[in-house]
Protein backbone atom coordinates (compact mmCIF):
# COMPACT_ATOMS: atom_id res chain seq x y z
CA UNK A 1 0.00 0.00 0.00
CA UNK A 2 2.63 2.51 0.75
CA UNK A 3 4.41 2.33 -2.57
CA UNK A 4 0.72 2.47 -4.37
CA UNK A 5 0.29 5.50 -2.02
CA UNK A 6 3.85 6.90 -2.89
CA UNK A 7 3.66 6.37 -6.89
CA UNK A 8 -0.29 7.59 -6.85
CA UNK A 9 1.15 10.86 -5.53
CA UNK A 10 3.95 10.79 -7.74
CA UNK A 11 1.26 10.33 -10.62
CA UNK A 12 -0.80 13.16 -9.89
CA UNK A 13 1.78 15.89 -9.06
CA UNK A 14 3.42 14.92 -12.84
CA UNK A 15 -0.20 14.62 -14.28
CA UNK A 16 -1.22 18.14 -13.00
CA UNK A 17 2.24 19.89 -14.00
CA UNK A 18 1.43 17.85 -17.27
CA UNK A 19 -1.63 19.96 -17.82
CA UNK A 20 -0.39 23.33 -16.53
CA UNK A 21 2.77 23.17 -18.71
CA UNK A 22 3.36 20.70 -21.15
CA UNK A 23 6.43 19.16 -21.48
CA UNK A 24 9.32 21.43 -20.22
CA UNK A 25 12.67 22.50 -21.46
CA UNK A 26 13.13 23.81 -18.45
CA UNK A 27 16.92 25.22 -17.36
CA UNK A 28 20.31 25.19 -19.32
CA UNK A 29 23.77 25.30 -18.09
CA UNK A 30 24.09 29.11 -17.86
CA UNK A 31 20.79 29.61 -15.73
CA UNK A 32 21.09 32.24 -13.53
CA UNK A 33 22.02 30.42 -10.11
CA UNK A 34 20.93 32.54 -7.16
CA UNK A 35 22.75 32.39 -3.50
CA UNK A 36 19.87 33.11 -0.92
CA UNK A 37 21.15 33.32 2.71
CA UNK A 38 18.09 33.29 5.18
CA UNK A 39 18.62 35.42 8.42
CA UNK A 40 19.61 32.26 10.40
CA UNK A 41 22.57 31.56 8.11
CA UNK A 42 21.01 28.67 6.23
CA UNK A 43 22.13 28.72 2.13
CA UNK A 44 20.15 27.29 -0.40
CA UNK A 45 21.07 27.93 -4.43
CA UNK A 46 17.70 29.00 -6.45
CA UNK A 47 16.67 29.09 -9.74
CA UNK A 48 13.46 30.91 -10.39
CA UNK A 49 11.02 30.45 -13.00
CA UNK A 50 7.67 31.82 -12.84
CA UNK A 51 6.14 31.02 -15.99
CA UNK A 52 4.31 27.90 -14.02
CA UNK A 53 3.29 27.62 -10.54
CA UNK A 54 5.83 24.79 -9.48
CA UNK A 55 8.34 24.78 -7.41
CA UNK A 56 11.02 21.64 -6.49
CA UNK A 57 13.28 21.54 -3.88
CA UNK A 58 16.59 19.48 -3.11
CA UNK A 59 18.41 18.88 -0.31
CA UNK A 60 21.02 16.64 1.15
CA UNK A 61 22.94 15.75 3.63
CA UNK A 62 27.10 14.43 3.72
CA UNK A 63 25.99 10.99 5.07
CA UNK A 64 25.31 7.43 3.96
CA UNK A 65 25.05 4.25 4.02
CA UNK A 66 28.71 3.81 4.54
CA UNK A 67 28.58 5.69 7.82
CA UNK A 68 26.45 2.92 9.00
CA UNK A 69 27.84 1.02 12.55
CA UNK A 70 29.11 -2.01 11.57
CA UNK A 71 26.43 -5.08 12.86
CA UNK A 72 23.86 -2.41 11.36
CA UNK A 73 24.21 -1.97 7.80
CA UNK A 74 20.63 -1.37 6.60
CA UNK A 75 20.40 1.88 9.10
CA UNK A 76 20.32 4.21 6.41
CA UNK A 77 17.94 2.64 4.14
CA UNK A 78 15.41 2.35 6.88
CA UNK A 79 15.87 5.83 7.70
CA UNK A 80 14.92 6.93 4.19
CA UNK A 81 12.19 4.50 3.70
CA UNK A 82 10.67 5.63 6.83
CA UNK A 83 10.78 9.35 7.59
CA UNK A 84 7.65 9.97 5.51
CA UNK A 85 5.96 7.32 7.26
CA UNK A 86 4.32 10.14 10.10
CA UNK A 87 5.99 13.08 11.43
CA UNK A 88 4.98 15.26 14.39
CA UNK A 89 1.68 14.53 15.60
CA UNK A 90 0.40 13.41 11.91
CA UNK A 91 1.00 9.34 12.02
CA UNK A 92 1.78 6.79 8.82
CA UNK A 93 -1.68 7.22 7.00
CA UNK A 94 -1.99 11.00 8.11
CA UNK A 95 0.63 12.23 6.93
CA UNK A 96 0.61 10.10 3.94
CA UNK A 97 -2.54 11.45 3.04
CA UNK A 98 -2.00 14.88 3.57
CA UNK A 99 0.76 14.78 1.04
CA UNK A 100 -1.47 12.98 -1.07
CA UNK A 101 -4.73 15.28 -0.45
CA UNK A 102 -2.01 18.39 -1.59
CA UNK A 103 -0.28 16.54 -4.22
CA UNK A 104 2.80 16.85 -2.83
CA UNK A 105 5.36 14.34 -4.13
CA UNK A 106 8.27 13.56 -1.21
CA UNK A 107 10.84 11.53 -1.69
CA UNK A 108 14.18 10.05 0.25
CA UNK A 109 17.01 8.33 -1.15
CA UNK A 110 20.74 7.33 0.11
CA UNK A 111 24.09 6.72 -1.17
CA UNK A 112 26.88 5.62 0.09
CA UNK A 113 28.48 8.97 0.76
CA UNK A 114 25.11 11.32 0.83
CA UNK A 115 21.31 11.54 1.81
CA UNK A 116 19.34 13.17 -0.25
CA UNK A 117 15.58 14.11 -0.42
CA UNK A 118 13.45 16.03 -2.94
CA UNK A 119 9.88 17.70 -2.53
CA UNK A 120 7.94 18.96 -5.74
CA UNK A 121 4.61 21.25 -4.90
CA UNK A 122 2.57 23.24 -6.66
CA UNK A 123 2.90 27.22 -5.55
CA UNK A 124 -0.47 27.46 -3.59
CA UNK A 125 0.73 24.36 -1.43
CA UNK A 126 4.18 25.54 -1.07
CA UNK A 127 3.98 26.84 2.79
CA UNK A 128 2.15 23.40 3.91
CA UNK A 129 4.63 21.64 1.93
CA UNK A 130 8.02 22.79 3.46
CA UNK A 131 5.79 21.96 6.71
CA UNK A 132 5.10 18.53 6.03
CA UNK A 133 9.25 18.85 5.44
CA UNK A 134 10.50 20.53 8.11
CA UNK A 135 8.30 17.79 10.08
CA UNK A 136 9.72 14.91 8.38
CA UNK A 137 13.50 15.65 9.27
CA UNK A 138 13.39 17.24 12.67
CA UNK A 139 10.49 15.33 14.14
CA UNK A 140 10.12 11.65 12.30
CA UNK A 141 7.52 9.35 14.00
CA UNK A 142 9.40 5.76 13.86
CA UNK A 143 6.35 4.16 15.08
CA UNK A 144 6.32 0.47 15.80
CA UNK A 145 4.00 -0.61 12.86
CA UNK A 146 6.07 1.63 9.69
CA UNK A 147 9.49 0.38 11.11
CA UNK A 148 8.21 -3.47 11.11
CA UNK A 149 6.73 -3.03 7.20
CA UNK A 150 9.62 -1.21 6.06
CA UNK A 151 11.84 -4.17 7.65
CA UNK A 152 9.93 -6.38 5.90
CA UNK A 153 9.91 -4.26 2.61
CA UNK A 154 13.86 -4.22 2.67
CA UNK A 155 14.26 -8.07 3.45
CA UNK A 156 11.59 -8.90 0.40
CA UNK A 157 14.11 -7.18 -1.54
CA UNK A 158 16.99 -8.29 -0.17
CA UNK A 159 16.00 -11.72 -1.13
CA UNK A 160 15.25 -10.70 -4.60
CA UNK A 161 18.31 -9.35 -4.88
CA UNK A 162 20.06 -12.99 -3.71
CA UNK A 163 18.52 -14.36 -7.21
CA UNK A 164 19.54 -11.53 -9.46
CA UNK A 165 22.62 -11.81 -11.02
CA UNK A 166 23.59 -8.16 -11.39
CA UNK A 167 22.95 -8.11 -7.80
CA UNK A 168 24.81 -10.53 -6.66
CA UNK A 169 28.59 -9.42 -9.16
CA UNK A 170 27.54 -5.84 -7.28
CA UNK A 171 27.78 -7.22 -3.60
CA UNK A 172 30.55 -9.40 -4.29
CA UNK A 173 32.77 -7.02 -6.85
CA UNK A 174 32.25 -4.42 -4.08
CA UNK A 175 33.71 -6.68 -1.53
CA UNK A 176 36.16 -8.28 -3.46
CA UNK A 177 37.71 -4.49 -3.68
CA UNK A 178 37.17 -2.99 -0.25
CA UNK A 179 37.10 -5.97 2.45
CA UNK A 180 36.54 -4.57 5.32
CA UNK A 181 35.95 -0.94 4.40
CA UNK A 182 32.76 0.42 4.85
CA UNK A 183 32.15 0.45 1.23
CA UNK A 184 32.78 -3.16 1.10
CA UNK A 185 29.66 -3.55 3.02
CA UNK A 186 26.29 -3.44 1.91
CA UNK A 187 24.02 -0.58 1.93
CA UNK A 188 20.92 -2.78 2.49
CA UNK A 189 22.23 -4.76 5.30
CA UNK A 190 21.41 -8.28 5.90
CA UNK A 191 18.67 -10.13 7.80
CA UNK A 192 20.71 -10.01 10.60
CA UNK A 193 21.71 -6.50 10.72
CA UNK A 194 18.22 -5.47 9.55
CA UNK A 195 16.83 -7.27 12.53
CA UNK A 196 19.18 -5.98 15.23
CA UNK A 197 18.15 -2.21 14.22
CA UNK A 198 16.01 -0.81 16.93
CA UNK A 199 13.89 2.81 17.10
CA UNK A 200 16.52 4.27 18.71
CA UNK A 201 19.05 3.84 16.37
CA UNK A 202 16.85 5.27 13.58
CA UNK A 203 16.39 8.63 16.12
CA UNK A 204 20.13 8.66 16.51
CA UNK A 205 20.76 8.76 13.58
CA UNK A 206 18.63 11.64 12.41
CA UNK A 207 19.80 13.31 15.53
CA UNK A 208 23.75 12.94 14.45
CA UNK A 209 23.73 13.65 10.91
CA UNK A 210 20.56 15.66 9.56
CA UNK A 211 22.46 19.02 10.84
CA UNK A 212 22.95 22.79 9.53
CA UNK A 213 26.78 22.33 8.41
CA UNK A 214 26.21 19.06 6.93
CA UNK A 215 22.84 20.24 4.52
CA UNK A 216 22.92 21.34 1.10
CA UNK A 217 19.86 22.78 -0.64
CA UNK A 218 18.75 23.70 -3.95
CA UNK A 219 15.48 25.41 -5.29
CA UNK A 220 14.01 25.87 -8.25
CA UNK A 221 10.71 27.31 -9.85
CA UNK A 222 7.92 29.57 -8.86
CA UNK A 223 9.60 31.43 -5.79
CA UNK A 224 11.59 34.58 -5.02
CA UNK A 225 15.22 34.77 -3.01
CA UNK A 226 13.32 37.00 -0.21
CA UNK A 227 10.09 34.51 -0.31
CA UNK A 228 12.53 31.43 0.19
CA UNK A 229 14.75 33.01 2.99
CA UNK A 230 12.62 32.52 5.56
CA UNK A 231 10.75 29.39 4.58
CA UNK A 232 14.90 28.03 4.82
CA UNK A 233 14.73 29.14 9.02
CA UNK A 234 11.08 27.62 9.22
CA UNK A 235 11.96 24.47 7.57
CA UNK A 236 15.54 23.60 8.46
CA UNK A 237 16.30 25.75 11.71
CA UNK A 238 15.35 23.14 13.84
CA UNK A 239 18.17 20.73 12.84
CA UNK A 240 21.42 20.65 15.02
CA UNK A 241 23.83 23.42 14.77
CA UNK A 242 26.52 20.42 14.04
CA UNK A 243 26.82 16.60 12.62
CA UNK A 244 28.78 14.33 14.59
CA UNK A 245 31.77 13.78 13.03
CA UNK A 246 32.50 10.03 11.23
CA UNK A 247 35.65 9.74 10.37
CA UNK A 248 36.43 7.31 7.50
CA UNK A 249 39.56 6.44 5.78
CA UNK A 250 40.41 6.33 2.26
CA UNK A 251 39.60 3.10 0.58
CA UNK A 252 42.51 1.46 -1.31
CA UNK A 253 40.83 -1.25 -3.60
CA UNK A 254 42.23 -4.76 -2.80
CA UNK A 255 42.49 -7.77 -5.32
CA UNK A 256 43.18 -5.98 -8.26
CA UNK A 257 43.57 -7.95 -11.33
CA UNK A 258 41.93 -10.75 -10.24
CA UNK A 259 38.83 -12.55 -11.50
CA UNK A 260 36.18 -14.12 -9.24
CA UNK A 261 33.47 -16.41 -10.45
CA UNK A 262 30.18 -16.97 -8.94
CA UNK A 263 28.55 -20.10 -10.46
CA UNK A 264 24.81 -19.41 -11.01
CA UNK A 265 22.63 -21.87 -13.25
CA UNK A 266 22.01 -19.18 -15.66
CA UNK A 267 21.84 -18.70 -19.37
CA UNK A 268 24.48 -15.95 -19.51
CA UNK A 269 27.12 -14.71 -17.37
CA UNK A 270 27.14 -11.05 -15.86
CA UNK A 271 30.24 -9.64 -15.82
CA UNK A 272 31.28 -6.14 -13.63
CA UNK A 273 34.88 -4.93 -13.75
CA UNK A 274 36.72 -2.53 -12.56
CA UNK A 275 40.20 -0.80 -11.33
CA UNK A 276 41.11 2.21 -9.23
CA UNK A 277 39.65 5.64 -11.18
CA UNK A 278 40.09 9.20 -10.32
CA UNK A 279 38.52 11.05 -7.74
CA UNK A 280 36.01 14.54 -8.49
CA UNK A 281 38.44 17.23 -7.28
CA UNK A 282 41.21 15.71 -9.02
CA UNK A 283 42.72 18.21 -11.25
CA UNK A 284 42.65 15.41 -14.29
CA UNK A 285 38.96 14.59 -13.83
CA UNK A 286 37.53 15.99 -16.97
CA UNK A 287 40.32 14.13 -18.96
CA UNK A 288 39.36 10.75 -17.39
CA UNK A 289 35.90 12.05 -18.10
CA UNK A 290 36.53 12.10 -21.71
CA UNK A 291 38.26 9.52 -22.24
CA UNK A 292 36.16 7.16 -20.37
CA UNK A 293 33.90 8.47 -23.25
CA UNK A 294 35.35 7.64 -25.88
CA UNK A 295 36.39 4.01 -24.24
CA UNK A 296 33.05 2.82 -22.69
CA UNK A 297 31.28 5.16 -22.00
CA UNK A 298 30.17 7.48 -24.93
CA UNK A 299 27.09 4.22 -25.98
CA UNK A 300 27.38 3.09 -29.72
CA UNK A 301 30.04 5.22 -30.38
CA UNK A 302 32.65 3.78 -27.68
CA UNK A 303 35.71 1.61 -28.58
CA UNK A 304 34.10 -1.12 -26.54
CA UNK A 305 30.88 -1.29 -28.15
CA UNK A 306 32.22 -1.23 -31.01
CA UNK A 307 34.32 -3.67 -30.77
CA UNK A 308 32.73 -6.19 -28.36
CA UNK A 309 29.15 -5.78 -29.91
CA UNK A 310 29.33 -4.60 -33.01
CA UNK A 311 32.21 -6.14 -34.54
CA UNK A 312 31.68 -9.49 -32.83
CA UNK A 313 28.19 -9.57 -31.68
CA UNK A 314 29.47 -10.79 -28.57
CA UNK A 315 26.94 -9.15 -25.64
CA UNK A 316 24.27 -6.98 -26.46
CA UNK A 317 25.62 -4.42 -23.60
CA UNK A 318 28.59 -3.14 -22.69
CA UNK A 319 29.87 0.25 -21.26
CA UNK A 320 32.30 1.73 -18.34
CA UNK A 321 31.91 4.93 -16.54
CA UNK A 322 33.86 6.80 -13.60
CA UNK A 323 32.69 6.41 -10.09
CA UNK A 324 33.46 9.22 -7.44
CA UNK A 325 33.44 8.86 -4.22
CA UNK A 326 34.36 10.58 -1.46
CA UNK A 327 37.09 8.29 -0.40
CA UNK A 328 37.73 6.73 -3.65
CA UNK A 329 37.64 7.14 -6.98
CA UNK A 330 36.50 3.99 -9.23
CA UNK A 331 36.17 3.49 -13.25
CA UNK A 332 33.85 0.23 -13.61
CA UNK A 333 32.43 -1.11 -16.21
CA UNK A 334 29.85 -3.96 -17.42
CA UNK A 335 29.08 -6.77 -19.79
CA UNK A 336 26.70 -9.30 -20.66
CA UNK A 337 26.61 -12.46 -22.86
CA UNK A 338 26.23 -16.10 -23.20
CA UNK A 339 28.53 -18.35 -21.11
CA UNK A 340 30.37 -19.18 -23.98
CA UNK A 341 31.19 -16.01 -25.30
CA UNK A 342 32.24 -14.70 -21.68
CA UNK A 343 36.12 -15.47 -21.64
CA UNK A 344 36.15 -13.85 -25.20
CA UNK A 345 34.31 -10.53 -24.73
CA UNK A 346 36.79 -10.23 -20.86
CA UNK A 347 39.63 -10.63 -23.42
CA UNK A 348 38.37 -7.87 -25.53
CA UNK A 349 37.98 -5.93 -22.99
CA UNK A 350 41.29 -6.17 -21.35
CA UNK A 351 42.92 -5.53 -25.15
CA UNK A 352 40.77 -2.28 -25.30
CA UNK A 353 41.55 -1.62 -22.08
CA UNK A 354 45.55 -1.56 -22.82
CA UNK A 355 44.90 -0.07 -26.46
CA UNK A 356 43.39 2.61 -24.98
CA UNK A 357 46.37 3.38 -22.23
CA UNK A 358 49.15 2.72 -24.69
CA UNK A 359 47.51 4.86 -27.56
CA UNK A 360 44.84 7.12 -26.20
CA UNK A 361 42.15 8.25 -27.93
CA UNK A 362 42.78 10.41 -31.27
CA UNK A 363 41.65 13.74 -32.00
CA UNK A 364 38.64 12.79 -33.63
CA UNK A 365 37.36 10.86 -31.11
CA UNK A 366 38.33 13.45 -28.52
CA UNK A 367 37.01 16.19 -29.95
CA UNK A 368 33.57 14.20 -30.45
CA UNK A 369 33.48 13.10 -26.77
CA UNK A 370 33.67 16.65 -25.92
CA UNK A 371 31.14 17.83 -28.05
CA UNK A 372 28.71 15.12 -26.80
CA UNK A 373 29.47 15.47 -23.31
CA UNK A 374 28.94 19.57 -23.57
CA UNK A 375 25.94 19.08 -25.58
CA UNK A 376 23.97 16.48 -23.82
CA UNK A 377 24.64 18.07 -20.15
CA UNK A 378 20.96 20.52 -20.63
CA UNK A 379 19.19 17.15 -21.23
CA UNK A 380 19.80 16.61 -16.86
CA UNK A 381 18.23 19.99 -16.77
CA UNK A 382 14.52 19.45 -17.96
CA UNK A 383 12.52 20.18 -15.08
CA UNK A 384 12.15 21.69 -11.67
CA UNK A 385 12.90 18.87 -10.05
CA UNK A 386 16.00 17.46 -11.67
CA UNK A 387 17.66 20.95 -12.31
CA UNK A 388 17.13 21.06 -8.12
CA UNK A 389 18.57 17.79 -7.94
CA UNK A 390 21.74 18.77 -10.30
CA UNK A 391 22.20 22.49 -8.01
CA UNK A 392 22.71 19.85 -4.94
CA UNK A 393 24.97 17.20 -6.68
CA UNK A 394 26.87 20.08 -7.59
CA UNK A 395 27.09 21.07 -3.50
CA UNK A 396 27.69 18.00 -2.38
CA UNK A 397 30.93 17.64 -4.71
CA UNK A 398 32.07 21.19 -3.58
CA UNK A 399 32.44 22.46 -7.28
CA UNK A 400 31.10 26.25 -6.33
CA UNK A 401 28.44 28.06 -7.75
CA UNK A 402 29.94 29.24 -10.87
CA UNK A 403 30.41 25.69 -11.93
CA UNK A 404 27.53 25.97 -14.85
CA UNK A 405 29.38 28.87 -16.19
CA UNK A 406 32.63 27.28 -16.00
CA UNK A 407 32.01 23.42 -17.15
CA UNK A 408 32.06 24.00 -20.69
CA UNK A 409 35.45 25.60 -20.38
CA UNK A 410 36.81 23.32 -18.22
CA UNK A 411 35.92 20.72 -20.65
CA UNK A 412 37.31 22.39 -23.84
CA UNK A 413 40.83 23.23 -22.22
CA UNK A 414 41.83 19.49 -22.02
CA UNK A 415 44.13 18.73 -24.78
CA UNK A 416 44.95 15.60 -26.80
CA UNK A 417 48.52 15.14 -25.10
CA UNK A 418 46.12 15.65 -21.42
CA UNK A 419 43.91 12.93 -22.47
CA UNK A 420 46.48 10.58 -23.62
CA UNK A 421 48.75 10.95 -20.59
CA UNK A 422 45.79 10.67 -18.32
CA UNK A 423 44.70 7.47 -20.11
CA UNK A 424 48.48 5.77 -18.81
CA UNK A 425 47.67 6.89 -15.56
CA UNK A 426 44.20 5.40 -15.15
CA UNK A 427 44.13 2.29 -17.51
CA UNK A 428 46.77 -0.34 -16.46
CA UNK A 429 44.88 -3.94 -17.63
CA UNK A 430 46.94 -5.61 -14.96
CA UNK A 431 44.66 -3.88 -12.12
CA UNK A 432 41.34 -4.61 -13.61
CA UNK A 433 39.05 -6.98 -10.93
CA UNK A 434 35.81 -8.45 -12.63
CA UNK A 435 33.25 -10.35 -10.99
CA UNK A 436 31.30 -13.29 -13.43
CA UNK A 437 28.15 -14.19 -12.14
CA UNK A 438 26.54 -17.31 -14.13
CA UNK A 439 28.98 -20.76 -15.57
CA UNK A 440 31.22 -19.12 -17.66
CA UNK A 441 33.16 -21.25 -20.29
CA UNK A 442 36.72 -21.59 -20.46
CA UNK A 443 37.03 -19.25 -17.70
CA UNK A 444 39.03 -20.24 -14.27
CA UNK A 445 38.41 -17.93 -11.31
CA UNK A 446 42.03 -16.18 -9.85
CA UNK A 447 40.02 -16.01 -6.46
CA UNK A 448 37.44 -17.49 -4.46
CA UNK A 449 34.51 -15.13 -4.00
CA UNK A 450 34.20 -13.69 -0.31
CA UNK A 451 31.90 -15.29 1.90
CA UNK A 452 28.71 -16.85 0.54
CA UNK A 453 29.45 -15.51 -2.92
CA UNK A 454 26.56 -13.23 -2.35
Amino acid sequence: MRRFRKALIADTVALVLFLLTGPMAFANPSMEVQRVTSPGGIEAWLVEDHSNPILSIAFGFRVGTADDPEGKEGLAEMVSGLLDEGAGDLDSQAFQKRLADLAIDLDFDVGRDDFTGTMRTLSENRDAAFDLLRLALTEPRFDPGPIERIRGQMLVLLARMASEPMQIADQVWWRTLFLDHPYGRRPLGTPETLAAIAPEDLRRFVDRHFARDNLVVGVVGDITAEELAPLLDKTFGGLPARAAPVPMAEAEPANLGELVVVERAVPQSTVLFGAPGIKRDDPDFYAAMLVNHVLGGGGFSSRLTNEVREKRGLAYSVGSYLLTLDHAGLLRGYVATQNARVADSIAIIREEWRRMREEGPTAEELADAKTYVIGSYPLQFTSTASTAEGLVAVQLERLGIDYFDRREALINAVTLEDARRVARRLLDPATLTAVVVGTPEGLAATLPAPGDGT
